[in-house]
């Protein structure tokens, strides 16, 4: 079945723009022009594959909706890239802070952004080369087939970039990653994206793990590190599954 695309964007020359481009490319569409039609869109079965977001919205913000799909336990798993004029690296950054899969300034090249989707839809449904089972390291466990991690045992909600990012380094422990190769591997792509948009996930990811935090070293003018071994060698109580994570 070709992968189902939701245009959020109130301008009907642009969805009709996205609409026919997108279908030439072997999507399948649907379109919202409200943020509230947009919440009930993207929880209609069959799910969409992709939501596009504007956040320029009548009625609610891009932002908002991008927020209640990701607290929505159906929708949280759903890519999403904004579409916006604002164009700020702190507008960029705050749009990735809610768990947007790429931020896409207007005017945009409509190829370049089907290129897009396409990487981060083979990157969602590619098969995970992470070991199976549960990570142990310190006071980390990390479940990568379910997407949850537990600090001293306690469940810890990480967003699907974070949890990709920790696992990135915990999976390459005691190498360096430069900042350019984070961004490659984990957004998918070398696409427009700064690098201090690498180092406020490291920061955020860091303040989600608490004491396990430590474990992510930092090597100024180069980039990051998952240390070798961990300094506190406690043993930690098996964790029970939480009822509902975030990925």
């Amino acid at each position: 079945m070709s992968p189902v695309i939701l245009i959020v964007e109130d301008e009907p020359d642009l969805v009709a723009t996205l609409t026919y481009n997108l279908r030439q490319a072997g999507f399948v569409t649907r379109s919202a022009t409200s943020g509230q039609e947009a919440l009930t869109q993207a929880r209609a079965e069959p799910l969409p594959d992709l939501v596009l977001l504007d956040l320029m919205l009548p009625d609610i913000s891009g932002t908002t909706v991008c927020r209640e799909l990701r607290g929505d336990a159906t929708t949280r798993h759903i890519p999403v890239v904004m579409l916006t004029a604002k164009g700020d690296e702190v507008d960029r950054v705050v749009g990735f802070e809610l768990g947007a899969e790429d931020y896409v300034v207007k005017p945009f090249s409509v190829r370049e952004l089907i290129l897009r989707i396409q990487a981060i839809l083979r990157r969602s449904q590619a098969p995970q080369n992470e070991p199976t089972g549960i990570l142990r390291f310190g006071r980390l466990r990390v479940d990568p087939d379910g997407h949850r991690v537990w600090v001293d045992g306690e469940p810890t909600q990480l967003t699907a970039l974070e949890f990709r990012l920790l696992l990135t380094l915990l999976n390459r422990r005691g190498r360096v990653q430069t900042r350019d190769v984070l961004l490659e591997d984990v957004w998918g792509m070398v696409a427009d994206v700064t690098t201090r948009t690498v180092d406020t996930h490291v920061k955020r990811l860091r303040q989600k793990l608490g004491e396990a935090g430590s474990y992510i070293e930092t090597l100024r003018g180069v980039g990051y590190r998952w240390r070798d071994s961990p300094d506190d060698e406690q043993p930690v109580a098996e964790p029970e599954p939480p009822r509902t994570v975030e990925a």
